[in-house]
Formats: structure tokens, sequence, C-alpha cells
């Protein structure tokens, strides 16, 4: 197999495509983490003999959350396409994958946040209360805290599924680097293209796991 890659057509495109992946996780990462963490915080706060416990609240967060989070993501992408031309105008492009990738990462933000908070020393929260914090103090100021090194490596394996999401949002119109690994290196037979966006993913999925690991270290050591 011959590999021809001309860097002036082709970077341009990839370049472009990058920006676009770049535009869709970036953008749907801040709305998810927003609502995700709410709602990690409240499935954990709500959770029976927690801070702010209520049967009720943290079922019905547990069902939206265990409904929405086991559909593949392609599904929901799909399922969504109505509402994202109503919202967006257009069910095509980069903008028009920020819906669902936000909904699909905002539960598993939700989740990871739960899990992360469940993980803290039950001493913390007592020691709050001996100080005499109120609830939302002690879950924001003292919980929150405790868990937010472990919290942000668990956020950073969200920002790589993200990317990895952007791909398959590409594959039906989404644009990024995905839609250009398929209409320009799988369609045309152009294997060094594909070869090239690769390349250009893994480096971007290291980056991102390397800054994600330098920043949460400075605050679990």
């Amino acid at each position: 197999m011959v590999i021809d890659l001309d860097f002036a057509v082709v970077g341009p495109k990839v370049a472009r495509a990058l920006y676009e992946t770049l535009f869709m996780v970036t953008v749907s990462f801040f709305f998810a983490a927003i609502i995700g963490l709410i709602l990690g915080i409240f499935l954990f706060a709500t959770r029976p003999g927690q801070l702010l416990h209520s049967r009720v609240v943290h079922t019905v967060l547990n069902i939206v959350v265990n409904t929405l989070r086991p559909i593949p993501f392609i599904i929901l992408l799909v399922a969504l396409t109505p509402l994202t031309r109503a919202m967006i105008g257009t069910s095509i492009g980069p903008a028009a994958a920020i819906l669902p990738l936000t909904i699909a990462a905002s539960v598993g933000i939700a989740r990871v946040a739960e899990s992360n908070l469940v993980a803290v020393d039950p001493g913390v929260v007592e020691a709050a209360e001996a100080v005499g914090a109120k609830p939302l103090h002690i879950l924001f100021g003292f919980v929150a805290r405790e868990a937010f090194g472990p919290l942000l490596l668990s956020l950073t394996f969200i920002f790589i599924a993200l990317i990895d999401a952007t791909a398959v949002a590409g594959a039906v119109g989404g644009g990024g680097l995905g839609n250009l690994a398929l209409t320009y290196g799988y369609q045309r037979y152009d294997f060094g293209v594909m070869i090239l966006i690769i390349l250009v993913l893994i480096g971007l999925v290291q980056l991102v796991q390397f800054v994600g690991n330098r920043i949460a270290r400075r605050f679990i050591d």
C-alpha cells in the first residue's frame, strides 16, 4: 500500500476538522459539566441518610439518569434530530451535534460525580457538622472540595469520551475529524488521510489526559 499525502491540500482540511472537533467537545463539555455536576451533587445529597435526603427527589433523578445513560450515542443523536432542528435550525454540522453531546455527557458526569462524592470519608461531614456548618456549606465547602481531585480525573475521562463521540457524530454529518475521516479518507480510499486523522486523535487524547492528570495531581497530593 502506497501512501501519497499532499499536506498542502490535506493540511487545511485536517486543521478545519480539528477546530470543529474541539468546538463540539469544549462547548458540550462546558454545558454538560454544569448540568452533570448539579445532578451528581443532588444525587449524592438526596440519598438516604445524606444531608438533603429525599426519597422522591433521589428516585426522580435516578430515573432520569438511568433512562438516558444506556442509550447508545448514535441512537440518541438520531432521536434528538427533530429537537436539534427546532432549537438550532439544522440537524447537520458541529453546532447541531452539541445538544446530543451535552445530554450524553451530562448523565455520565452526574454518575461519576455521585460516585466520587460517595467515596468521601463520612468523617468529613461529621467534622463539618461539629463546627456548626449548614448542609449546603458542608456539601459544597467540605465534601465537594474533598472529592475535587478524583472528580477532575473523572471529568478528564468524560472529555476524552466526548472526543470519541464527535467521531460518531461526524458519521452522520456532524463535522469534525470523524466526518473528514469518513468522507475524505474512507470513501475515497485515502489511507494517508485516515492515518493522519488517527494520529491527530491519539495526540489530542494524550494531551488531554496529560493535562488532566497534572491538574488533578495538584489537588490530590
